[in-house]
């Protein structure tokens, strides 16, 4: 890991809809990996159905912003215990410069 940054008052939200109405999801942490790529990682407790809607809608905006270009190389990740995030930052961390790793919830 390179740098991290709580995204608390960044303005960094994706846009997703969740029984017919939009809302702003705002990631937890934007870390940036020492290959260079963004790791959006979200830290839940607990796993509810508009919490796998959000990361639906992620899932579409990395691979948007994959395709285009121009943004360097972004994946995410969910951590749903405090103990999973070095296992999550070592694996990321093992593909540099790459998605290689499936973008996904560890549980």
């Amino acid at each position: 890991m390179e740098v991290w940054v709580k995204n608390d008052h960044l303005g960094f939200e994706v846009l997703y809809m969740f029984k017919g109405v939009a809302h702003k999801y705002r990631p937890d942490f934007l870390i940036r990996l020492t290959s260079g790529t963004m790791l959006i990682l979200e830290v839940k407790g607990q796993d509810t159905e508009k919490d796998k809607t959000k990361r639906k809608f992620l899932d579409e905006w990395v691979q948007a912003v994959n395709n285009k270009g121009g943004f360097g190389t972004w994946t995410w990740a969910v951590s749903f215990t405090p103990s999973d995030i070095g296992e999550i930052l070592a694996e990321y961390a093992g593909h540099p410069g790459s998605t290689k790793s499936p973008n996904k919830a560890v549980a």
